[in-house]
């Protein structure tokens, strides 16, 4: 822990210095009339008061130690006195480890992304049919994990096939913890079991692939009105008297980086343009942070994986009961349990091993 906790002070003076500087600038009259500029910097007043609360408090115990030390060395201070400054020693040096601990903790946190709200798209792979009720098991999968947690669940697009499975499904989840529970999620899915349509009773193998987007507040990215062209149509499909006769479908495109979002699930214009900005925002503000996340990853690595639909994460084997998650190599037994919402056991492994990786490479 030494080595780790040399290069701490000159981080957290960096952190404090910052967090000074926020209040100064909130308190400054200029900056009263710009209420945009205000709640960016509350937002990040707020990040970082926890970790600068515990390095102060961490460093008024450090001067404490310091304190109590000197009395033990003053060969002329009465012994009760000594003895005390011992013990306050013992107790001090203790609180010093937790706060300390817990400041490692906090900045191992800061680097990850903050959401309470995320877009998760499934789409089928390979295997025909069963890749797609393969990616509508895995949309249950999540919702009932979901549900559980009392987290609020929103479809907004989904591709259904004729035996009820999804080429594609794009659906919103929100609530307290949500990036830190399912961003482990995203990749490529891999399924081994016997296809409702096999009369052989063969195993087959098929995929599905997972994106998890955090989505940003608007304040947490600006896309400039100029950079999108949007192209509005009639839907095609089933839907009703309402299809063709109205040009409802909306379809976003974000010229810089290519990211284009189609959306017409909706018989309104307004709602399907509203829900194609959502998703849009959150394309951008991902590929933004896999920018970022690979500048930082080509100095130290700190994610379990990239979250890129290509990367195999996992394996849903059927006929032995098991889930693979081939990140950590872990293997558990309980893919029944899994499939039904019950993920605690398995995202709890992915937490703590990410954890160890950042704290590894902090």
């Amino acid at each position: 822990m030494a080595e780790k906790t040399d290069s701490l002070p000159a981080k957290l003076d960096e952190i404090e210095a910052r967090y000074s500087e926020i209040e100064k600038l909130i308190a400054d009259p200029t900056n009263a009339g710009n209420s945009s500029r205000l709640i960016a910097l509350s937002k990040e007043q707020g990040k970082l008061r926890t970790i600068v609360t515990r390095y102060r408090e961490y460093k008024t115990t450090v001067a404490a130690i310091e304190d109590a030390e000197q009395i033990l060395k003053d060969d002329t201070a009465d012994e009760d006195f000594r003895a005390l400054a011992k013990e306050e020693i013992q107790q001090l040096e203790g609180k010093k480890k937790n706060l300390l601990e817990d400041i490692t903790n906090s900045l191992i946190i800061a680097d990850q992304i903050s959401a309470n709200s995320v877009i998760m798209e499934i789409r089928a792979g390979t295997g025909g049919e069963e890749a797609a009720l393969f990616a509508r098991d895995l949309y249950n999968m999540y919702v009932r994990y979901a549900e559980g947690r009392k987290w609020k669940i929103e479809q907004l697009s989904f591709s259904p096939t004729e035996k009820n499975g999804f080429r594609e499904v794009i659906f919103g989840i929100k609530g307290p913890g949500v990036w830190s529970e399912l961003g482990y999620e995203g990749g490529g899915h891999r399924v081994q079991r016997v296809p409702q349509t096999e009369s052989q009773g063969r195993i087959h193998t098929s995929a599905a692939t997972v994106a998890v987007l955090p989505e940003p507040e608007e304040l947490d990215i600006q896309i400039a009105p100029d950079d999108v062209v949007e192209h509005v149509s009639r839907s095609s499909g089933p839907g009703g008297q309402n299809v063709n006769k109205v040009s409802s479908a909306v379809k976003l495109e974000h010229v810089p980086t290519g990211i284009t979002v189609n959306m017409q699930d909706e018989q309104s214009q307004h709602k399907n343009r509203a829900k194609a900005w959502r998703i849009l925002r959150s394309r951008i503000y991902e590929e933004e942070e896999k920018k970022k996340r690979a500048e930082r990853d080509s100095q130290r690595k700190t994610m379990i994986g990239s979250g890129d639909r290509s990367d195999k994460i996992r394996t849903y084997n059927f006929p032995q009961n098991r889930i693979t998650d081939h990140r950590i190599n872990l293997s558990l037994y309980c893919l029944d349990k899994i499939m039904n919402g019950d993920m605690d056991e398995l995202v709890a492994a992915l937490k703590n091993y990410d954890r160890q990786q950042r704290l590894k490479n902090f």
